[in-house]
């Protein structure tokens, strides 16, 4: 009772009052805030042609990237009760706006984490399970479905030796939040056993160590590329590809990625913010020609006629696809908020470079203990590991081989993932 008190009657409205003064300077902030207010309404038109008595799964994701964790499993789960329903809510507009999955009968904002907004929701829906990726836990949902017998599972539930849930008061709080789940899946054993630290005697939940279904996700996509999965990544033609970009990290490579092009005659680049605002493109494509570089944009070609030196992806959707057509790749992130999906370069057999902050990454750590990934504090380093990997084609064949392998040992997670939703 003291952590809920704690939480409902200083920790929330705080934040709840940080949101309102974002909403007027950030537009996904507030293109969520806005968003929330109709969640309960959304919730009780679905209910309204939804039969008495269905199944109703309710996934939550924070964003994109988490719900390529969710989406193998809700495909599994879809497979095995065809006839439940699935619910999919999401904290950040950059999920909301771009899932589009014929999986999904009903796509919400997460309501507001506010106990009688919660217990609104959940009543009218009645879940027989919710079930969240990864990270984005919110006290209130995880403790009003407590409360109201409805079972809560998290997994690919990801933890950090050096993450602050382990400080003593901060540890204390979430041993009361993660406690009340039925069931956590961490990624692998390490993420266990600091979980444990965390709930420390704690009887509850059922605790398991089941990977990453994010791995199966990109296997599936990359099973669309047939020819290029037989051709030899060194066929490709020589270029760079430097996904997730942000300001962070153009700030450290600029003058490296200008270097390389420049003793390169050959090598051209896919260059792709993390988020594709005109605003930067235009500063990018300036920056570039102001260096006598050929510009081009996505949507203004065809992905496989690319021509210029540089092309900026200004769409959303197909980064994924253009790893294929590239040898390597640098993903953004690592010097700011943490490094972005390294899984989807290296199911396309690509070195990969990023940032020293990777330890919100389970993957880009399994990438450079195998040698498919490495990490950088520079632009010098990154002009180094590029130049050794074009120059010499047995590391550059070895570190390919090492970054696809990380997928394929790791593949079955999904299916482990369903079958125990199903039955804890």
């Amino acid at each position: 009772m003291f952590w809920m008190i704690i939480y409902n009657a200083i920790l929330l409205p705080i934040l709840f009052l940080l949101g309102i003064f974002t909403c007027f300077f950030n537009k996904k902030i507030r293109e969520g805030f806005f968003g929330r207010l109709k969640t309960f309404k959304q919730l009780k038109v679905f209910m309204s042609y939804t039969e008495v008595g269905t199944d109703i799964y309710w996934f939550h994701a924070a964003s994109l990237g988490e719900y390529e964790q969710i989406k193998p499993v809700l495909a599994g789960l879809k497979e095995i009760e065809p006839s439940s329903k699935s619910i999919v809510s999401f904290f950040s507009p950059s999920g909301y706006n771009y899932v589009n999955d014929q999986n999904i009968d009903c796509k919400i904002y997460l309501p507001f984490d506010f106990f009688w907004i919660i217990n609104r929701c959940l009543k009218i829906v009645n879940p027989k399970k919710i079930i969240l990726a990864a990270y984005d836990v919110w006290p209130n949902l995880i403790w009003r479905a407590e409360h109201l017998g409805i079972k809560t599972t998290l997994f690919a539930a990801r933890f950090s030796s050096s993450t602050s849930k382990l400080l003593p008061i901060i540890k204390n709080f979430y041993r009361y939040v993660y406690g009340s789940f039925s069931a956590i899946y961490t990624i692998s054993k390490s993420d266990n056993e600091l979980l444990q630290l965390i709930l420390h005697n704690s009887i509850k939940p059922i605790l398991r160590v089941l990977g990453n279904p994010r791995y199966d996700e990109v296997k599936t996509k990359a099973d669309s590329f047939t020819v290029e999965n037989t051709k030899s990544v060194l066929q490709r033609p020589k270029k760079l590809l430097l996904g997730s970009i942000h300001s962070e990290d153009e700030n450290i490579i600029m003058d490296a990625i200008v270097t390389l092009m420049n003793e390169l005659n050959d090598l051209s680049l896919i260059w792709a913010y993390h988020e594709p605002k005109d605003r930067y493109l235009d500063s990018a494509s300036t920056f570039f020609k102001s260096k006598n570089f050929s510009v081009e944009r996505l949507s203004q070609t065809v992905p496989s006629q690319l021509n210029a030196r540089v092309c900026l992806v200004d769409t959303i959707g197909q980064l994924s696809q253009l790893y294929w057509q590239g040898q390597i790749t640098y993903i953004g992130g690592g010097f700011s908020t943490g490094v972005h999906n390294v899984m989807e370069p290296a199911i396309a057999r690509l070195p990969i470079f990023f940032g020293p902050r990777y330890n919100n990454s389970h993957e880009a750590e399994e990438l450079i203990k195998d040698g498919g990934g490495f990490y950088i504090n520079s632009g010098t380093d990154l002009y180094l590991g590029v130049k050794k990997l074009f120059n010499d084609h047995d590391a550059f064949i070895k570190a390919s081989y090492a970054s696809t392998n990380v997928v394929h040992r790791n593949l079955g997670s999904a299916t482990r993932v369903v079958r125990n939703i199903i039955h804890d």
